[in-house]
């Protein structure tokens, strides 16, 4: 007799972070996980007591993907600040995963406008961000206030680069952000 292959536990924690990229938290449906999994939906109270308790976990997996374990891999190649940092930018620039990209992040800043618990994870989040970027730029940049603005210009592309459709004077975005990346690092 055969046994059942069980959908492992991260499978339901990244198929919700998908979810809720697409369409929000209230996408994060039980069924519509399930189907999409391909599984049944009894699978998931294996795992999971309720929704609620999914959700918190889709939060803890996407806040310990973009804190702990992105400064991990980071600080994983070693070299000087410059080097992490060009490292850093690499892997942000390389890809929308469930995740760490940037649709989730936009998601769970859209549904923290809504729920204060969200809210204070993503300030949390953004915090470790932040600390970590002050970290690389200070052992370079001797001006308080030059670390500030570098941490805020890296962050504020992260977060906000495919928002903008501006053209750019003859160069493509890519140019742009090497030139801007070849600034920061300077």
């Amino acid at each position: 007799m055969a046994g059942t292959t069980r959908t492992p536990r991260g499978g339901w924690i990244v198929e919700g972070l998908r979810a809720l990229a697409a369409g929000g938290p209230e996408a994060v449906r039980i069924e519509t996980l399930a189907q999409a999994l391909g599984v049944s939906k009894g699978g998931f109270y294996g795992y999971f007591g309720n929704r609620a308790t999914l959700l918190t976990e889709m939060l803890d997996t996407w806040e310990r993907e973009v804190t702990a374990a992105m400064i991990e891999q980071v600080e994983s190649g070693g070299g000087d600040a410059r080097a992490k940092l060009e490292r850093l930018f690499t892997i942000a620039a390389s890809g929308d995963g469930p995740v760490t990209g940037t649709t989730t992040d936009l998601a769970i800043r859209d549904w923290a406008r809504r729920d204060e618990a969200v809210a204070q994870r993503l300030r949390r989040a953004d915090n470790r961000r932040m600390d970590y970027l002050r970290s690389l730029f200070e052992s370079f940049c001797p001006d308080g206030e030059d670390v500030e603005v570098r941490c805020m210009i890296t962050f504020s592309l992260r977060i906000g680069n495919h928002f903008i459709a501006a053209d750019h004077g003859g160069r493509s975005r890519a140019e742009v952000m090497e030139l801007t990346r070849r600034w920061l690092l300077r």
